[in-house]
């Protein structure tokens, strides 16, 4: 299964897959027509990659299938590669990393309209490091020292080791919508620096801090910084308590979203919204595109 060069400009979506095949199934429909590079952890078993996989749309192509346990270094390697193929294979202005638990919150041609007025420009959750909510110093731990996890447990080695040279430490949401040049520099310098993947794959959990701590660094990626929107394009329900993911969303979460997508508290415009179950809540996807993904929901 491939993606066309011809695929519509605007946003071509990686999606990085686990489980539950009806809630992929219907991701990958509400993203008709945008291009989806798809990968499913190697670890799901045969018959849910079967369920998630057969018959799928042309637009879809399948990625090079990696084990992406929790808090380790596969979920970054599959997104560098959903990257590449992405700019490969379309002229997309945009690439979106998204989970297969998310689901978008506009049509696609509201999507577009919001990304049109956004050329060159990425939309993620990124600050430099230190972050104040990531603990002590600010989380430049999770990069000091060696690390690894088993079954959602962190493992570490509580020696020290010197910062990486010439990097600035950011980061942020593993969720992102890049511009298509900022993912073409970040895949640069990937590539001119493998001492930093060798680095990274022993750090705490390296899709919050790898990517974005190349993006923050101006001789990697030039202009980024200036040339982004410093928030989340996604409506993410915390609740407070004590977690490593965040809440399943469900009918009743449908005000706040329709709120955050149409009056963004922080003034960055919502794309789409996390997580949803299938086994959960089989109504709210059926609510979120009578509601809001017909043309006549999209804001004005």
């Amino acid at each position: 299964m491939s993606s066309s060069a011809d695929a519509p400009r605007g946003l071509a979506c990686v999606v990085l897959a686990h489980a539950d095949p009806p809630q992929l199934r219907r991701l990958v429909d509400a993203l008709d027509p945008f291009p989806v590079f798809l990968h499913v952890d190697s670890r799901t078993s045969p018959a849910a990659f079967d369920a998630m996989t057969t018959g799928l749309p042309d637009r879809v192509t399948l990625l090079p299938r990696r084990p992406t346990p929790w808090a380790r270094w596969g979920a970054v390697s599959a997104e560098l590669d959903g990257y590449r193929a992405a700019l490969a294979a379309t002229d997309a202005s945009h690439v979106a990393l998204l989970t297969g638990s998310d689901y978008p919150l506009r049509s696609t041609a509201g999507i577009s309209d919001v990304l049109s007025g956004l050329a060159g420009r990425s939309i993620v959750w990124s600050r430099r490091l230190p972050i104040p909510e990531w603990g002590h110093g600010g989380g430049s731990w999770r990069v000091r020292f060696r690390f690894s996890a088993w079954r959602k447990h962190l493992l570490w080695l509580p020696v020290p080791r010197r910062l990486p040279h010439g990097v600035v430490l950011a980061g942020g949401s593993p969720l992102k919508v890049l511009a298509r040049e900022h993912a073409a520099a970040l895949l640069a310098a990937v590539d001119a620096r493998p001492d930093l993947v060798r680095r990274w794959r022993s750090t705490w959990a390296p899709d919050e801090t790898f990517v974005h701590s190349l993006l923050h660094t101006p001789s990697m990626v030039p202009g980024y910084e200036e040339r982004s929107l410093r928030g989340p394009a996604w409506v993410i329900r915390w609740d407070g308590s004590p977690r490593k993911s965040p809440p399943w969303l469900t009918s009743a979460d449908l005000p706040v979203l329709r709120r955050e997508r149409d009056e963004p508290e922080d003034g960055v415009p919502k794309l789409f919204a996390r997580k949803f179950s299938s086994d959960v809540d089989p109504d709210v996807l059926d609510h979120i595109d009578r509601a809001f993904r017909q043309p006549a929901g999209e804001p004005a």
